[in-house]
């Protein structure tokens, strides 16, 4: 009985698979492959040159200065809770830390307020001047805070607002503003106009649309763009410095931790000063852990709808 090799059929319009072909298709997974490895690389040292510091300057506050200064890379020889205490109270962080709670509350509570509704009647609205207006927004993402620092000393002082919470979360709500503005433009424009219409036949009004029907839509982006006004509200440092120069017990928190670093001189309480960082830095990182997805979720919605 003879046995015959079968070779495989091909049909009309389709081509034999050539070794050229399966070397092409090989080449493509290697780079393929040695980009992701290059991808995790740069990842694993961006990581590291971020949590180093942190994971340093936590441990750093448990410590007293002769071990920050003796063995820096080693645990500390004991929990010592009391270098906590000291700054909060000592050097006043605990008032400071409730003077920016204020402000940064205030001020993105305004930012999201003013800018998703600006946002929305410029995206979801056609009227003279609708493009005017959003670029004029949007030049504010290119002018640096710093040039404007003289004249906006000038302006708050002028308005009777100087060395006052109310200016600063003012000055705080007119920087967040354009990138608040530019981020929800784009995500509005993503949502459904059949909902609106079906609002409007349903006899809502423009503003009860917005804050019933639309605001909801877009809970993602608003709490994506919110999580990055808190940060950057919070870290903020240059407009409290020169808004709230001369009123310290309405300094916030940066204004607080600096001045215990630059008076401190030779008598410095470094474990006091690490402890104050990490009072500074660790609600910022629970903020973005505990809303981690809704962020990723917000970012990436307009570009899957």
């Amino acid at each position: 009985m003879s046995t015959q090799t079968e070779r495989p059929v091909t049909r009309p319009g389709e081509h034999k698979p050539t070794a050229a072909a399966g070397k092409g298709r090989d080449r493509k997974r290697s780079e393929v492959r040695l980009l992701s490895s290059l991808g995790h690389v740069a990842l694993v040292v961006w990581a590291v040159i971020v949590v180093v510091p942190i994971l340093w300057t936590f441990l750093a506050s448990f410590k007293n200065t002769s071990e920050i200064f003796s063995s820096p890379w080693t645990l500390p020889a004991e929990l010592r809770w009391e270098n906590w205490g000291r700054a909060w109270t000592q050097a006043r962080v605990g008032k400071f830390f409730l003077n920016s709670v204020i402000v940064v509350s205030c001020g993105v509570f305004g930012t999201m307020l003013l800018g998703s509704m600006a946002a929305y009647v410029l995206a979801r609205y056609k009227f003279v001047g609708n493009r005017l207006i959003y670029y004029l927004f949007v030049s504010g993402l290119a002018f640096p805070v710093f040039l404007a620092l003289v004249p906006l000393f000038f302006v708050v002082d002028n308005l009777g607002l100087l060395n006052t919470h109310t200016g600063l979360v003012l000055v705080y709500i007119a920087y967040s503003l354009p990138f608040t503005v530019f981020f929800l433009a784009a995500f509005f424009k993503t949502l459904p106009t059949s909902v609106a219409e079906a609002g409007m036949i349903d006899g809502c009004s423009h503003t009860r649309l917005f804050f019933q029907v639309m605001m909801p839509m877009a809970k993602p982006g608003l709490i994506s763009v919110g999580i990055f006004n808190i940060i950057g509200q919070w870290s903020q440092y240059q407009l409290p410095l020169v808004l709230l120069s001369n009123a310290e017990d309405k300094w916030v928190l940066t204004q607080g931790i600096a001045d215990i670093s630059v008076n401190a001189g030779y008598e410095a309480d470094w474990s006091g000063l690490f402890a104050a960082l990490t009072m500074a830095i660790l609600p910022m990182i629970l903020v973005y852990a505990i809303f981690q997805r809704q962020i990723q979720s917000g970012l990436t919605a307009g570009a899957v709808k």
